[in-house]
């Protein structure tokens, strides 16, 4: 795939930049972004419904279209933001890339391989700068843990678990289903649930240390008894023999995100409750192979929606997050399945 796209966007003005549904519970945040990012202004909204769509607008003063199309076709609207339902993303998606929007996503971007390939290629074709929001591979942490997993220090690496979990599904102030929407919990809308949403982003960390595995099992809890799975572990073998773990849930109060990375020579953990990345190991010299030592986190690198910007601002494409979030599609359809099917996907 060709990696200079048309440059859209190099002018010196500001990118106008629509929102495509407030379905999501980030959407707000990144509508943020836009509203405060130098280099971009929220310019026009559009939600599949109206009175939501129409009271988001409102709140930010910009104009709400009822038509996906019209707004689309408004030649002033450089790039979409999209946080539609994700069994809703295709369509969505396809017509943004079709009407030369750069478009910027919240994971997954689809349901299948299929979808999400076809999405890819569409923005390619289309010479417009399109970036998945995979936050976490941005921060410090993990930035960190692939500085060890590369130094050689842990030897070989045999097996990583992160694990991300929250309280959304149980009852709450907000609601007696919790406080995530309703559409979280609904299999048409969300296309899946606590491994779907939340896992997407243990599933990518231990991806990018890692790599793709060999296999995929994963095992979908129902703990509130909704449409969605609450409670899920997925596990990844490779032909190394080294094996990955991911753990997500919406049943939990007290669950600090949890990293860990282990191998032959020693091991790192990152522990949200502390903040800090620690690592041992054997190849150290005296004493202090005897020690947990604390890994000095280097820099975060831009956030998703500022890289967006500078790849629509210099006309170049996302290749490791288009990569990134098409292997997390290939990795969220066969813990579906998995699950499912009550077996083993090979890949």
């Amino acid at each position: 795939m060709p990696n200079e796209l048309t440059g859209q966007g190099k002018g010196q003005s500001r990118l106008r930049i629509a929102v495509l549904s407030f379905w999501h519970v980030h959407a707000a945040d990144y509508a943020k972004l836009a509203m405060e990012h130098p280099d971009t202004e929220l310019a026009a909204v559009w939600d599949n419904d109206p009175q939501r769509g129409q009271r988001e607008a409102a709140l930010r003063g910009v104009p709400y279209y009822s038509s996906l199309e019209q707004l689309l076709a408004d030649r002033s609207i450089d790039g979409v933001i999209v946080t539609e339902a994700t069994t809703r993303h295709p369509g969505v998606l396809m017509a943004a890339a079709k009407a030369g929007k750069a478009i910027f996503t919240e994971k997954v971007v689809a349901l299948t391989e299929a979808d999400c390939v076809d999405i890819i290629q569409a923005s390619d074709e289309a010479g417009v700068a399109m970036v998945v929001s995979l936050p976490r591979l941005n921060l410090p942490f993990v930035l960190g843990m692939e500085e060890l997993a590369e130094s050689g220090l842990l030897g070989g690496l045999t097996l990583a678990r992160a694990r991300l979990s929250h309280s959304g599904a149980l009852p709450s102030e907000a609601g007696p289903n919790g406080y995530l929407p309703d559409g979280f919990f609904t299999l048409s809308e969300a296309g899946g649930g606590a491994m779907m949403d939340l896992g997407c982003h243990p599933m990518t960390i231990v991806r990018q240390l890692l790599g793709m595995p060999a296999s995929v099992s994963a095992a979908f809890g129902y703990y509130t008894g909704k449409e969605v799975e609450d409670n899920a572990v997925v596990t990844l073998q490779y032909g190394s023999g080294a094996i990955g773990i991911v753990e997500a849930g919406f049943v939990n109060r007290s669950s600090p995100f949890t990293l860990e990375l282990h191998g032959t020579e020693g091991s790192a953990i990152y522990f949200a409750k502390d903040g800090m990345l620690m690592y041992k190991s054997a190849l150290l010299s005296g004493e202090q192979a005897k020690q947990w030592q604390e890994y000095a986190l280097p820099e975060a690198r831009p956030n998703a929606f500022s890289q967006w910007v500078n790849h629509i601002r210099s006309g170049t494409r996302a290749d490791a997050n288009l990569a990134a979030a098409l292997d997390l599609t290939r990795l969220m359809e066969a813990a579906s399945q998995s699950a499912r099917l009550g077996k083993t996907i090979q890949l």
